[in-house]
């Protein structure tokens, strides 16, 4: 924008400058509460009232340098755009506002930008700033957002923005609406590149910024309180005449409701980006499959009774997914919601290492307790569950990271909701998905493996089953409840579905048996989770360098061939 740009970028980059000013010295009092908070202690807490919790806000370079390493930070020089492309006249003209901002905040425009590193992973980060013209997206703010996608995808490094915006810049009319594509497509360059991408969603973000790169993002969190929307609660109310909802368009309410990943507190935000950051750095060699980690001859599996195969997978002791994740992988980081309707709890999945190499985990969730049961529908997702469950699988095929599925479900959720949601719509679309990913999908039925609910997640590369795991078109009750006309034929029914493992592996819908301790995982959830890593380190071993297209080729195969004449006792 001007000749000072560049200095005014470094100058704000100092910790001494980006400082909370008015909360140098003195008192503060908190704009939600009003209650008095001493200024350094204010300061230290990062413009967070002690008291509430509410989140002052801040400037575009405090933002960086709360987030950024403070060494090796290499601030984006600005680029050149159009400064008053309409000769705009309001109670001033348009480079008298420029004139003012730029005096009361330091900057040259709303965004400002810098590579650098947090927690020590490579990073290019772009943040806004309020404070100048309300953060609008002009011309110079979106081409401040293209240059920042554009040195990411060159340095293949990820990228985070912070947003704080009004909308776009009517000074600059149309081409204030043309910042929304700019920016739009400079992320889909970043998706084509496989450069994750992080938005951080700061109080207010409207119009065109939410409407474009703000919610375009592969991980979205926001600030407590912040507030995320296309239009602002003001417009709305006006047009629609009526009141608002309580906590309307915040981050807590757009986290319900699958929109965003995580509500995260500003003192967390440094920490928990470098978490995510690690868990999806490129990994290592893969360490050479165990030849004993998984079994795959049926012969070495002793005779089981199916009831008691039944019995021992719906046991609610055995460990759950959540469980799994946080044992198996090294800085697991949850990821939450569909982008559309909700985020099903029946359904948990995120980014984690797996014996130092990253991978993207997905699993139904059960619990313990009648509460946790409760909560989670018995590991019955809705379709905003399986949507959730296509959006991180799509994710993990952008960062071209394996994925690994852990199928524990008694079927997809029944009811009126589920269909009115498009429950057949959402697994449907989840086997087409899965068909076509070019990255090594392995899935494991840790327990249940009811119907389509748990296909749905398990059209894989290797299909594992534990032990103690069985998988079925139907419930043994239900199919008893239809052929036998009553559930006491429960067991009866249990024997002829050959759901058991030994039952699986031998008509080949499962490559595998993972053992379990005796008494079944339950028994014993340390080994048990010791078990189930060595399979899964093994088999993804096997898949580790196979190329994209034969990865897909292979996976076709698999289910291509199912009900041909090679389909009988004794495998293929």
């Amino acid at each position: 924008m001007g000749a000072g740009a560049g200095r005014a970028v470094t100058e704000t980059l100092d910790p001494r400058l980006a400082a909370p000013d008015r909360a140098a010295t003195g008192w503060v009092a908190c704009p939600a509460c009003r209650r008095p908070v001493y200024g350094r202690r204010f300061s230290r807490n990062l413009a967070v009232c002690p008291e509430c919790g509410h989140h002052s806000r801040i400037g575009a370079a405090q933002r960086l340098t709360q987030l950024l390493d403070p060494a090796g930070v290499v601030p984006l020089p600005p680029s050149a755009t159009v400064v008053d492309p309409l000769g705009f006249v309001d109670e001033r003209p348009y480079p008298e506002r420029l004139r003012r901002a730029s005096a009361a905040t330091g900057l040259a425009e709303a965004v400002i930008g810098a590579r650098g590193t947090i927690e020590g992973h490579p990073v290019v980060v772009a943040a806004m700033d309020f404070g100048f013209i309300g953060g609008s997206m002009g011309s110079a703010e979106g081409e401040r957002i293209a240059v920042a996608a554009q040195l990411a995808r060159e340095e293949q490094v990820p990228l985070v923005v912070v947003t704080a915006s009004g909308g776009a810049r009517m000074q600059e009319g149309a081409l204030s609406l043309m910042q929304m594509a700019k920016t739009s497509q400079a992320f889909a360059e970043l998706d084509e590149a496989g450069i994750l991408t992080v938005t951080v969603v700061s109080d207010p973000t409207y119009g065109g910024v939410a409407a474009s790169f703000a919610t375009l993002a592969d991980v979205i969190v926001a600030e407590a309180g912040a507030r995320l929307g296309f239009a602002g609660p003001r417009v709305i109310e006006q047009t629609l005449r009526e009141r608002l909802p309580d906590g309307f368009q915040t981050a807590e309410r757009l986290r319900e409701r699958g929109m965003i990943d995580a509500v995260v507190p500003r003192t967390g935000l440094r920490s928990s980006l470098g978490r995510l950051l690690a868990a999806g750095r490129p990994g290592g060699r893969p360490p050479a499959p165990a030849p004993d980690a998984v079994i795959r001859d049926p012969d070495r599996l002793p005779p089981r009774d199916p009831w008691e195969v039944v019995t021992l997978a719906r046991d609610n002791r055995r460990p759950t997914a959540l469980e799994h994740a946080a044992l198996l992988l090294d800085g697991f980081h949850e990821l939450h919601g569909d982008r559309l309707a909700g985020d099903c709890p029946a359904i948990v999945g995120g980014i984690g290492r797996l014996a130092g190499t990253p991978v993207m985990l997905v699993g139904h969730q059960k619990g313990h307790t009648t509460r946790e049961l409760v909560d989670r529908n018995f590991g019955m997702a809705s379709p905003a569950g399986y949507r959730k469950a296509a959006r991180l699988m799509r994710l993990a095929e952008k960062l071209r990271i394996p994925i690994v599925s852990l199928i524990d479900t008694p079927g997809a959720a029944p009811g009126v909701d589920a269909e009115d949601q498009g429950q057949a719509y959402a697994i449907a679309e989840n086997l087409r998905l899965m068909s076509t990913l070019a990255v090594p999908v392995v899935a494991v039925v840790t327990g249940e493996g009811g119907s389509g609910g748990a296909l749905a997640l398990a059209m894989a590369n290797r299909v594992l089953v534990s032990a103690n795991g069985f998988y079925s078109v139907i419930s043994p009750e239900g199919c008893a409840a239809i052929l036998w006309r009553g559930a006491d034929a429960a067991a009866q029914a249990a024997g002829q579905l050959r759901l058991a493992a030994g039952d699986l592996l031998r008509l080949g819908i499962v490559d595998g048996v993972v053992p379990e301790p005796d008494g079944g995982a339950q028994a014993d959830p340390l080994q048990a989770q010791e078990l189930l890593r060595g399979a899964l380190v093994s088999t993804l071993a096997e898949l580790a360098g196979v190329p994209a297209q034969a990865l897909v080729a292979q996976r076709r195969r698999r289910f291509r061939r199912f009900g041909q004449p090679a389909c009988e006792e004794g495998g293929w």
